[in-house]
C-alpha cells in the first residue's frame, strides 16, 4: 500500500495533511524534505506494525533521516541515521559497483568468464557451451541456483558451513538450471562467486577491493562486513516471524558478494548521493557502467525472483531497473533481508531523488509495503 492508497483508507483529514506537505515538494527545501520524510515514516511505521523502522531520503543534495519504534523490542532506543543494521541483499548493489569500477579502469571486461579468474580452483559449468561470464553473474542470468546446497550450521553460527570450498564443489556438480544468459533466476550463489572472481582479478581479498573502490572513495565509514564489539550497542536487531528477537550471528567472508554487509541510513544516503551525482566527472565512467540496463526481461526465457519490490523490466549491475510508469520516474532499486531485517533502497537517476527504508521484523507483507511506500515517495518527490 503506497502513500496515496493509505490516504484513501485513512480519510479526508490525512489526505489534506498529505497534500499540504507533498504538493510543493518540487521546491526541495531542507525543511520540506524533513517534513515529507517524517510524515511518510510515521504513516509507514503505523501501517507496518513492526518493532522499529528507519527511513531516509536524498533529494537535490539534501538529506533527511527519521527513526521510529525501537532498535529491538524492549530496548527503549529509537533508531536513527547512525544505527547499524544488516542490509542483506542490498550488498549485491555494492558488488555491482566494484565490478563497474574494475571495468572502468580496464582491469576486467563484463564479458570475461568467471573461469578466467577462478579456473584454478574449479572447472566451471558451461551448459550448451555457453560459459558463465561476469555480466551473467551480476545480472542473475548465470543459471546458478539461489543458494548453494550445504549442511546446516549450528543455531549460534548458521552460516559457518557456507565456504568458498563448498561453492567450488557445487560448481563442479553442473548446477545450472539453464544456459548462461538465457534466463533470469535470482542467485545469492552467483553474487558470492562474482565477488570471489573480482578479488582474484584485483589480486587481493575481495573485502579489500570493496573497501578501496567503494567505501573509501564514497566516505562510507559505517559500512562494513563485521561489526566491532565496541559498536554492538548501535545494532538494530531483527525479529522472526513470531516476533522473537534474532541474534547477530557471524558472517563468513564468502558472503561478502551477496549479503554480508552492515550499514547505516546515513551511509546508505551517501551511497545514493554518489549514484545521483551524474554531473560529476569523478568516477563518471564507473557510474555509467553501473547504471546501464544490460538484460531486458522480454529477452529472457525464464524470470523468477525479481518482482517482490516492483516488477523488474531490466537488470543493471545488481540493480533492478523499473521503467517509468504513470507519475513514477525510472527507478533503480534493490531490496534485502537477513536475520530478521528487511530493507529497500531505490533512486531515480534522472530525477535526483533516492529513498532508503529498513524494518526489523520478518514480515513479508510489511516488506512489500515499504517498497511500495518508497517507490510512491520517489514519485511524490519527483513526479514525471
Amino acid at each position: 500500500m503506497g502513500i496515496s492508497a493509505w490516504f484513501g483508507q485513512r480519510g479526508r483529514s490525512a489526505l489534506v495533511v498529505g497534500i499540504a506537505v507533498l504538493s510543493t515538494s518540487a521546491a526541495a527545501s531542507e525543511a520540506l524534505l524533513d517534513e515529507v520524510v517524517a510524515f511518510t515514516g510515521q504513516v509507514l511505521f503505523l501501517e507496518a506494525g513492526v518493532p522499529g523502522l528507519v527511513i531516509g531520503a536524498v533529494h537535490g543534495g539534501k538529506t533527511a533521516v527519521y527513526g521510529f519504534g525501537e532498535t529491538f523490542a524492549g530496548s527503549g532506543v529509537v533508531p536513527d541515521g547512525d544505527t547499524l543494521m544488516r542490509v542483506g541483499s542490498v550488498t549485491k548493489a555494492f558488488t555491482g559497483a566494484v565490478l563497474a569500477s574494475l571495468v572502468a579502469d580496464g582491469s576486467v571486461r563484463l564479458t570475461d568468464t568467471a573461469e578466467q579468474y577462478l579456473g584454478d580452483a574449479v572447472d566451471f559449468p558451461a551448459m550448451d557451451d555457453r560459459p558463465i561470464r561476469l555480466i551473467d553473474l551480476a545480472t542473475h542470468t548465470s543459471g546458478l541456483p539461489r543458494e548453494v546446497d550445504r549442511p546446516a550450521g549450528p543455531d549460534e553460527d548458521p552460516f559457518s558451513t557456507l565456504t568458498a570450498e563448498r561453492y567450488f564443489e557445487a560448481l563442479g556438480d553442473d548446477p545450472q538450471s539453464f544456459p548462461a544468459g538465457t534466463g533470469g533466476l535470482y542467485s545469492n550463489f552467483g553474487f558470492d562467486i562474482l565477488a570471489l572472481a573480482l578479488g582474484s582479478a584485483a589480486g587481493k581479498p575481495y573485502e579489500q577491493v570493496l573497501a578501496d573502490r567503494v567505501f573509501a572513495p564514497m566516505g562510507l565509514s559505517d559500512t562494513m562486513l563485521a561489526v566491532p564489539e565496541t559498536d554492538h550497542d548501535r545494532l538494530m536487531l531483527g525479529h522472526g516471524f513470531e516476533g522473537e528477537e534474532l541474534p547477530d550471528v557471524p558472517t563468513p567472508a564468502v558472503m561478502a558478494g551477496a549479503s554480508g554487509l552492515y550499514s547505516t541510513a546515513n551511509d546508505v544516503l551517501k551511497w545514493l548521493q554518489w549514484h545521483l551525482d551524474r554531473s560529476s566527472s569523478d568516477s563518471a565512467e564507473m557510474r555509467l557502467i553501473d547504471h546501464a540496463a544490460y538484460v531486458w526481461r522480454d529477452g529472457l526465457d525464464t524470470v523468477y525472483g525479481f518482482d517482490e519490490s516492483g516488477e523488474m523490466d531490466a537488470m543493471s549491475l545488481g540493480w533492478v531497473v523499473m521503467r517509468p510508469h504513470g507519475n513514477r520516474p525510472l527507478i533503480l532499486q534493490k531490496a534485502g533481508g537477513l536475520q530478521g531485517m528487511f530493507l529497500y533502497h531505490a533512486f531515480a537517476p534522472n530525477r535526483d531523488v533516492g529513498v532508503f527504508i529498513a524494518i526489523n521484523e520478518f514480515d513479508f507483507a510489511a516488506s512489500a509495503i515499504i517498497a511500495e511506500f518508497a517507490n510512491d515517495l520517489i514519485a511524490q518527490l519527483a513526479p514525471r
